[in-house]
């Protein structure tokens, strides 16, 4: 009992604020498509319509109807790969190519294989209005793992044109996230057509696996470029989420160094911070378990321009945190009045924020300024 007692204490004393200022920004909220199967990832199309991927296995199209207004088409995209939906395990996020408007190019990852033996894999595809085409494995991870748990699988393009995204660590040896043979626990970066850069870092490094971009994450779901560069958060577990800078070759230390501690209370490790160690922008404690990420730059809301936007599942959220100098500000606290898990956050071309709840009877929602 005192244990759990100083755990409390310990926990409140290092909690991030939930909200250090008055909300001052006026907004509506209104349903674009309900009725997804916990719909994880979205991307907008040319011409105004929307792809959103439903973890069970399903790409669906949100696209304008004869009176301009967005409605779900019934039936979903034909050709997508078999996916692994089991757990938390299941079809993720989708990436347009920079070129998509010329060469119909997407990106999807998602589960592969079975629950004893699964991978994290990325394919691209030619999406021709109904069906995917040409669709080419560009990466599996390495080794299979077993369970469902971790995938990380969010992506996004490097100024030079490069793919980074992020890999779990399994949630059982979480050790491999310090291990260069393995994937797990890492950022990756290849070309589109799967090459690995030959400057990424670790490329010439003896039993590394050459796509490691960075290493020490234990479950990234969110990962955005901002200026160039790389930003990233991940889940902790008990506590010690994070919000990251990515670096190439950078360690951000899971599991040497957390601010949490594991689901049974135990100690994961004594350390907050080591010498190589890269620390986090910021972190949360107790978890708000932060799944979506999102830069805002847009014309709607400009109070919340030069912030990113944190969807959290537990918390029910969305975090805005600004940002100065490349260091984070004063955090507000947005959406709290849904209820609901918040599975992913993404800035429309037009500046209105999408959010996507994570449910059976998931929704798309779109937040414009009050009075639009």
């Amino acid at each position: 009992m005192k244990y759990l007692l100083a755990l409390l204490l310990t926990l409140l004393a290092t909690a991030t604020p939930a909200q250090t200022a008055a909300q001052t920004v006026a907004y509506r909220i209104e349903t674009v498509a309900s009725g997804l199967d916990h719909p994880w990832s979205l991307a907008f199309l040319p011409g105004g319509g929307l792809l959103v991927t439903e973890r069970a296995g399903r790409l669906r199209v949100i696209e304008p109807g004869a009176d301009g207004r967005l409605q779900l088409r019934a039936e979903p995209v034909a050709g997508v790969p078999p996916v692994l939906a089991l757990g938390q395990a299941g079809l993720f996020d989708i990436l347009l190519d920079p070129d998509y408007a010329s060469n119909r190019r997407l990106f999807l990852s998602f589960a592969h294989g079975t629950r004893e033996a699964n991978h994290l894999r990325v394919v691209s595809a030619r999406f021709d209005g109904r069906q995917l085409l040409e669709l080419r494995p560009v990466f599996t991870s390495r080794p299979a793992k077993s369970d469902t748990q971790h995938f990380g699988g969010r992506m996004a393009w490097l100024p030079d044109g490069s793919l980074l995204f992020g890999m779990g660590d399994g949630n059982h040896e979480r050790t491999d996230a310090q291990r260069l043979h393995t994937h797990l626990g890492k950022f990756l970066r290849i070309h589109p057509d799967g090459r690995v850069p030959a400057d990424n870092p670790f490329v010439n490094r003896e039993g590394a696996l050459p796509e490691i971009y960075s290493i020490g994450h234990r479950n990234p779901q969110g990962v955005v470029v901002v200026q160039g560069v790389p930003y990233a958060h991940e889940h902790g577990s008990r506590g010690g989420d994070e919000l990251n800078r990515l670096a190439p070759g950078a360690n951000y230390g899971w599991p040497l160094t957390t601010g949490g501690v594991d689901y049974t209370y135990a100690r994961i490790t004594p350390y907050r911070s080591l010498p190589g160690i890269t620390e986090p922008l910021t972190e949360w404690t107790p978890s708000i378990a932060p799944a979506g990420l999102a830069w805002y730059e847009g014309a709607l809301f400009p109070a919340w321009r030069g912030s990113f936007l944190v969807a959290a599942l537990a918390e029910r959220s969305v975090r805005r945190v600004p940002m100065s100098n490349g260091t984070p500000g004063p955090q507000e606290l947005l959406f709290k009045e849904l209820g609901e898990r918040l599975r992913d956050v993404r800035v429309g071309p037009d500046g209105a924020v999408y959010l996507l709840t994570d449910s059976p009877q998931g929704r798309v929602l779109r937040v414009m300024p009050a009075g639009s």
